[in-house]
């Protein structure tokens, strides 16, 4: 069920506009898509914090406009800590989207009980997916991973109806590696014979003689 979000109409534009309007606990947004005339909004900053942390993507707009979107996407501040602006398109639930998963690995590998290490390569992948159906992340069970096996991007698991947009699905998505030592600090350089204090001097003494 797609998580609600109340918005209301935003008349005033421009810079100086949608600042005053952050300042008073709302972001700037606006709804287009399906041929549609676009839809200057304004929604809640902390309600679509928490629908992002959640990991919502498809939502019900209430208020000044009632239909179900999709967050095509976010901008944020210069340190990337706040969302000054949202853009939503208009979706139905069975429509089909592009959108990015994060991937998340579950269990305790076998292999790492042997001495290996756990290497993730992929941590988000790219999936094309009925609206309604959009996981919040998808899952790798890495119980059975021993050490230097590996786990292929084509074996991640999808909702059903979805599929993976990646050109290279044999791709590691994931692996248990032997550790590489580092070599000790001096190893490999040929070892410095003691110098005998006065034995150079004795070395001379005998020369002259």
């Amino acid at each position: 069920m797609a998580l609600q979000l109340a918005v209301q109409s935003r008349a005033d534009q421009g810079k100086h506009n949608n600042r005053r309007l952050r300042r008073a606990g709302s972001i700037p947004a606006v709804l287009y898509g399906h041929g549609l005339q676009n839809i200057s909004l304004a929604v809640a900053a902390d309600a679509l914090t928490a629908a992002i942390r959640h990991g919502s993507r498809l939502v019900s707009l209430t208020g000044a406009v009632n239909e179900s979107a999709f967050i095509r996407e976010l901008q944020w501040d210069t340190w990337g800590t706040h969302i000054v602006h949202v853009d939503f398109t208009r979706i139905s639930e069975h429509e089909i989207v592009e959108v990015n998963v994060p991937v998340e690995l579950r269990g305790e590998a076998p292999g790492v009980r042997e001495g290996g290490v756990i290497v993730q390569h992929i941590h988000e992948v790219e999936i094309a997916c009925p609206a309604s159906l959009i996981p919040e992340k998808l899952a790798v069970n890495i119980n059975h991973l021993a050490l230097t096996q590996q786990i292929l991007l084509s074996s991640l698991e999808v909702p059903q109806g979805a599929k993976i947009l990646a050109a290279d699905l044999e791709a590691v998505l994931v692996e248990c590696v032997v550790p590489q030592e580092l070599p000790e600090e001096g190893a490999g350089e040929a070892a410095a014979e003691p110098e005998i204090i006065g034995a150079k001097e004795k070395e001379e003494e005998g020369e002259e003689s």
